[in-house]
Order: structure tokens, then sequence, then C-alpha cells
């Protein structure tokens, strides 16, 4: 017989353990003061669903407080009941407080993206509000997996391919490395009785796409461990990453003038081309607070390595030119 503290048998259902684990590991590397309110950003499917069942327990051996945020995006009829049954999920595993925040998804970006855009502000508005230390999401191993194949698929480089990243400022991952089955697995042994989006299971969307249909060709075609091979390539790409940003910005704190900003072309010229674009992207952020693209960027590297007498730049906010020895970011005329 399955109870809510995920036992059978008086014995700890290996799945519940595991994800009890990852947020009580969490927790370790992420400290938090006693006391404090860590909220869950709760869906009401198995990932989030069991995610604060188990910081519901891990908490109260912490002596944190935890409660649930529930965002309403109002994409679907009935979504407000949903919210509202959801809710009432989050106060029976005892969190407290718990609010439900309707949100208005725009179309910036498209659908997916808007929505995403929609409900981390929603979260980190919650966050703030209540004055919780962080609110934690269910994103699984499967997740950093779908989200690096989509970033490379996007052609961005690093900046997509490191994924989620643990701990993002107001935002925890705590179950980055448990995967989907594991959590639907620890949903079954609590009794939780997840709900399922639709939006899950329709093609229209990228993600979608890549779970049902890319992934599991490349499991056929290459053989398994292709999500653990993902999510690895993840954690190694942002270490790589994170040493270059942190290289880049002591560069550019060196050799970045201010009023206008510009640098000596000399100074940067020489530097490897992963830190002469960090450098022209802190630049550019700097004079107009906007950021570059691919294109946009690799305009402006020209002007310090194929020099030949060219024109400015035209980017968003402004345009660049080389004057004197010198790469200057003028605000838009």
């Amino acid at each position: 017989m399955t109870d809510t503290n995920g036992e059978r048998r008086g014995r700890l259902s290996s799945a519940v353990a595991v994800v009890r684990s990852a947020v009580s590991n969490f927790f370790d590397r992420h400290p938090v003061s006693d006391g404090s309110l860590v909220l869950v950003a709760l869906s009401g499917g198995a990932d989030s669903l069991v995610l604060a069942a188990a910081t519901r327990f891990v908490a109260a051996k912490r002596g944190l407080r935890v409660g649930a945020v529930i965002v309403d995006h109002g994409l679907q009829p009935g979504s407000a009941e949903l919210a509202l049954s959801v809710s009432k999920k989050a106060m029976s595993l005892g969190l407290d407080p718990v609010e439900v925040v309707p949100v208005v998804v725009g179309t910036e970006g498209g659908p997916e993206a808007a929505a995403r855009d929609a409900r981390y502000a929603a979260l980190r508005a919650a966050t703030e509000r209540h004055g919780a230390a962080v609110v934690l999401t269910g994103h699984t191993r499967n997740d950093q997996a779908e989200t690096v194949l989509l970033g490379l698929a996007r052609g961005s480089g690093p900046g997509s391919l490191r994924g989620m990243a643990e701990l993002d400022g107001l935002i925890g991952r705590p179950l980055l490395d448990v995967t989907r089955e594991a959590t639907r697995a620890a949903s079954l042994a609590e009794g939780l009785e997840p709900w399922d989006d639709p939006h899950n299971v329709d093609e229209r969307f990228s993600r979608v796409r890549v779970r049902h249909s890319v992934l599991p060709v490349l499991e056929t075609e290459l053989g398994p461990g292709i999500v653990d091979a993902l999510a690895r390539t993840a954690d190694l790409v942002r270490d790589d990453d994170d040493a270059l940003d942190l290289l880049a910005a002591g560069m550019a704190h060196q050799v970045l003038a201010t009023d206008p900003v510009s640098f000596a072309a000399e100074d940067v010229a020489n530097r490897p081309r992963a830190l002469r674009t960090r450098i022209i992207r802190i630049a550019a952020n700097r004079a107009w607070g906007t950021t570059l693209n691919h294109v946009q960027t690799r305009a402006i590297d020209a002007l310090l390595i194929d020099w030949h007498g060219q024109g400015k730049v035209d980017v968003t906010g402004g345009s660049v030119v080389r004057h004197d020895g010198r790469i200057q970011f003028d605000p838009a005329s």
C-alpha cells in the first residue's frame, strides 16, 4: 500500500529518496538562513508536485518554511479552475503561503518563449513580494537535455548550450540531476495524482517535438545515455563559459573607456576571438544597454582583425566606428 510519505510496506520509495536527496544536496550547496521562506513553482505536474513534497520534507529538518506559487498563464480553458485545484494540493502538502498569480502572456519570441518570460517574471516578483530566499522549479535532467538540443539547433553558441543553471539569481533548480522517470515514480509512490498539461504533447511546440521525436531517434540510432550526455555537456560548457566571461570582464575593466565607450584596437585585437567578442558585447551593453546578435558582433570584430578602412557598423542601439586606432560605440543619432 502506498501513502503520501512515499513509503511502501514500511520502506521508502527509491524514487522519493532520490528526489529528497537532490533537494537536500541543493540546500547544502546553496544554504539559506534558518527560518527563511522557500517557494516552489507549482504547475500541478509530477515534477513540481514531487519537488514540493520533497522540499516540505527537507525544510522541516532544516528549520525552513515552504510556500507555493501557481502561475496561471490563461492559455487554456479552465486554467483558473485548474490553478485553484493545484493550490488546494499545495495546501494539503502543508505549504504556506500559497498564491495563484494570473499573468498575461505576450507574443514576443513565440508562444513558448513568451510564456516562459511571463512565468519567470511572475516567479521573481512573488519571491520578492513574500521575502523568500529562493523559488524552486521542477526542471529535470530531461528538461536540461531538451534545452541543450534546442540551443544547438539555434546555433547561438555556449550561451544556449550551457543549459539551465542550478541557481540563477532567485531561481533554483534542485532536480537537474533527477530524471523525469524518477519524478513520475515518486509521484506514484506518494499518491500525488499529477495533472498532465496537454501542451506537453502538442507537436506545435518545438520542445515537445524534441521530447517525443528527436530524443527517441537519437537514443535508437546512437544508443542509450543521450539525455545524460547532453546534460553533462551543459555542465561542462557552463564551466568554460563562466570562466571566459570572468576573464573578459576583467579585460574589459582594464581597456574600456567611457564617454564615449571605446577601447584601443591594439589592446583587444590580439586576444582570442572568444574573448574579443565578449569584450565587444560588454562594451555594447555598457554603451546602450543592448545585446548584440552574432552577425553584429562579427561585423564589429572585423574592425579589429580585418581593418581596411571600412565605415561604421550600425547595430541595435547605435553604431560602432574605428577612429584613430580606437573602437568607439556611439549612440544612435
